[in-house]
């Protein structure tokens, strides 16, 4: 038992033993101080999730108390999971995309009742763990070109700006131009391009929980001009009930969701990869090119979104901002107890989460935007075959408001460019399979 490890912690030397063991401390040159640390930086960077999700679910009509309860408990399930069965220190909880596209394309722009989209959530988690277990998933994520992998991070994060910048005010409705620029006049475009301009500051001098310390004072500046109302309480009991069970089988069963599933499978594949990819390359864990133990991380996000859908929220998946917690010197899956821990906790603050108005989280939108448009450089701009279908995923996704159907578009378009080009053989049968169906789609859109 190494030294650093027996003087970093109060606990007996019997479970120091145990923990050494299970988590394999001593094998990665950690302890179980170093292991907290991480997983508080983890926290305190992800954290703004459990303000930030349920201001967005709650334009779906989702009660907001309901979809904190949920946010925190699926992102300490997922957490745990991933901690205890794959032993790696990466957290997990909603997804910033996929709660997007569940509210703004699904219910909002489809109509579908947010019971409804709910249970296709759980159908989607269920076919994630189907998908995982057979090694199936591995092989779907292996099969879509890198471009539109990349293409469809950076075209979601261009919508999630454009959500940003909406519910700030900065962008407006205009007759004439479509958009416009808002009114600086307007007190909460004020306090929006307040906040967001502290949490840049705080980025770039790299501090951490820069985002959520940006929200916590957007928030509290509004209230002290009075254009929001002070939190009732600071704790209180979960209110679980309103979203708890609360699935609409029956409605999500019909054929015509079978499209809402598959964004949901898509979006999240590449999500969770590319994080897993970033984060385990920054910790080292990468082995030979290939992540030791995948099947196991794939798991806990697929758990997750199952307990997501019943307690009452979007899908679950890896967090980026666990790269904050690994530079802090989380190792193994022990530093992601410490983040479960501190979900839990913080299903007891809902009056706090719930008390932050839209344009205190606005400015979080669009810089979360910034960080998934990063993977534009690592597309073959040079390559017209690969530049125009990620150029229309990319454009086709914000302008749409769905991520559906930047996905489609692009999909479609790589097909017919490689097929221009003479590139059959970069043309895999999923792709085949896929641009059938999308285009089969599009033909039964416009008969209808």
């Amino acid at each position: 038992m190494p030294t650093e490890t027996t003087k970093s912690s109060t606990i007996s030397p019997a479970e120091k033993s145990l923990l050494d063991r299970y988590f394999r401390l001593s094998e990665n040159r950690t302890s179980v101080k170093q292991e907290m640390l991480g997983g508080l930086t983890t926290f305190v960077t992800m954290a703004y999730i459990i303000v930030v999700n349920p201001q967005i679910l709650s334009q779906a009509g989702m009660p907001a108390e309901g979809v904190v309860f949920a946010t925190c408990v699926s992102a300490a399930v997922a957490s745990l999971v991933m901690g205890l069965y794959a032993n790696y220190p990466i957290a997990l909880a909603p997804g910033m995309s996929l709660n997007a596209y569940f509210t703004y394309s699904v219910c909002i722009s489809m109509h579908v009742p947010w019971r409804t989209a709910l249970a296709v959530v759980f159908f989607s988690g269920v076919l994630f763990l189907l998908l995982t277990v057979t090694r199936v998933r591995e092989q779907i994520v292996n099969g879509i070109p890198e471009c539109l992998k990349h293409s469809t991070a950076a075209g979601i994060g261009m919508f999630i700006a454009f959500v940003g910048l909406r519910n700030a005010k900065l962008v407006v409705a205009n007759p004439a131009t479509f958009v416009g620029l808002g009114s600086f006049g307007d007190k909460e475009v004020q306090i929006a391009c307040i906040g967001l301009v502290l949490m840049l500051i705080l980025i770039v001098r790299k501090v951490r929980g820069a985002i959520l310390i940006g929200i916590v004072g957007a928030a509290l500046l509004g209230m002290v001009r009075g254009m929001a109302q002070w939190p009732s309480a600071i704790f209180s009991l979960p209110h679980p009930s309103s979203t708890w069970l609360q699935l609409d089988f029956r409605g999500a069963s019909r054929l015509g969701l079978l499209e809402i599933l598959f964004a949901f499978l898509f979006v999240d594949l590449f999500d969770n990869v590319g994080t897993l990819v970033g984060v385990c390359e920054q910790g080292g864990f990468v082995k030979e090119g290939k992540i030791p133990r995948v099947g196991r991380v794939l798991v806990a996000d697929a758990l997750g979104t199952i307990v997501g859908s019943l307690t009452g929220t979007s899908t679950v998946t890896s967090y980026i901002e666990s790269a904050a917690g690994v530079a802090a010197g989380a190792r193994t899956g022990l530093s992601n107890i410490a983040v479960a821990t501190l979900f839990l906790l913080a299903t007891f603050c809902s009056p706090l989460a719930t008390a932050i108005p839209a344009y205190a989280t606005a400015p979080a939108l669009i810089l979360v935007g910034v960080l998934m448009t990063q993977s534009i450089s690592q597309i073959a701009w040079h390559d017209f075959s690969e530049a125009v279908p990620a150029f229309i995923t990319m454009l086709a996704t914000p302008l749409t408001f769905s991520i559906a159907t930047g996905l489609s578009l692009g999909l479609i378009s790589f097909t017919l460019v490689k097929i221009a080009a003479g590139k059959l053989r970069e043309i895999t049968p999923l792709i085949w399979i896929l641009t059938i169906l999308f285009v089969l789609r599009y033909i039964y859109l416009a008969a209808a």
